[in-house]
């Protein structure tokens, strides 16, 4: 709630729930799996006991302890939503092979036993009417924050600050004197068309086939709207080069041993706090990202 309330104060939430389906070979599903889901993939009426049974009978019960992904996948789902639903998604967005992804990475993705489709789990879900550049242009209109555009870090600035908070990748602060992180990136291919295109915000495409991993319809992010043409962008997953934008950390063991020589080095120096999904190197939601914004500030404002 708190962090609902803060982000309210820059902008006027419009009521949003983002609710995915799945384009698959065998048909489109809703997305997180869920009750629905499960009665339609395997043609059953299941009830919520009925189905836990069904999908623990389903799950790898030889793996006792799941060492990656795709055996803590394999461990609560079974092979055939597996290979449906997340092999071939994880594949592409991450570009490697699940089982090479900590087992902790499936927990951003819930199985629920009732009809629950929505994406996200949280009590407070909208879209900024006016959209997030607006909320970013509020946020910095204060006479205390100087913006500076086009103005890369560099470790000589450091002199400058009492305190230094950065949001940047971590190995870039430091020059990649340890090496470079993986991080992914995503590109978009765009279209106009008339009318309406998918019939929904967010259609995942989970399986090999596609190169792409999911399509957007914009006009569904903003239902109150009304127009004649609707923009898609198809969304396509890489890794990223010194010239793209990071957008998730890998997280891989190769990485998250330089990342621990990166903290290290960051404990060695008092002037600085590294935030954000680039800066501590962990994939975290917006929500997650504000109230760690937050909870910073105040402790800093403290001293």
């Amino acid at each position: 709630r708190a962090v609902w309330d803060y982000i309210c104060r820059f902008c006027v939430m419009r009521p949003f729930i983002n609710r995915v389906k799945a384009h698959t070979s065998r048909g489109i599903f809703s997305f997180p799996i869920n009750l629905h889901t499960i009665n339609q993939f395997f043609g059953l009426k299941l009830n919520p006991a009925e189905a836990k049974e069904f999908i623990a009978a389903k799950g790898d019960r030889t793996i006792q302890q799941p060492k990656n992904f795709e055996e803590q996948a394999l461990q609560i789902v079974g092979r055939e939503l597996y290979q449906t639903f997340l092999y071939g998604y994880t594949k592409k967005q991450w570009g490697c092979e699940p089982r090479e992804l900590s087992a902790d990475a499936l927990k951003r993705l819930p199985v629920r036993f009732n009809y629950n489709d929505t994406y996200y789990d949280t009590a407070y879900q909208g879209i900024p009417d006016e959209g997030y550049t607006s909320i970013i242009t509020k946020l910095l209109d204060h006479p205390n924050i100087e913006l500076k555009l086009q103005c890369a870090w560099q470790p000589m600035m450091s002199s400058e600050f009492i305190r230094i908070f950065y949001t940047g990748t971590v190995d870039s602060f430091y020059g990649l004197c340890f090496g470079r992180l993986g991080y992914r990136t995503v590109y978009w291919n765009r279209a106009s068309y008339h009318g309406d295109y998918q019939g929904n915000a967010v259609i995942n495409y989970p399986e090999i086939g596609p190169a792409y991993t999911r399509v957007h319809e914009h006009k569904h992010f903003a239902p109150w709207e009304s127009h004649e043409k609707t923009l898609v962008l198809t969304e396509f997953s890489k890794e990223t080069g010194p010239e793209d934008v990071p957008y998730y950390p890998k997280r891989l063991p190769a990485d998250l041993e330089i990342f621990e020589k990166y903290r290290a080095l960051a404990e060695l120096d008092p002037k600085i706090t590294f935030l954000g999904r680039l800066g501590t190197y962990r994939y975290l939601n917006m929500d997650a990202v504000i109230a760690q914004a937050i909870r910073v500030a105040r402790e800093y404002l403290k001293r």
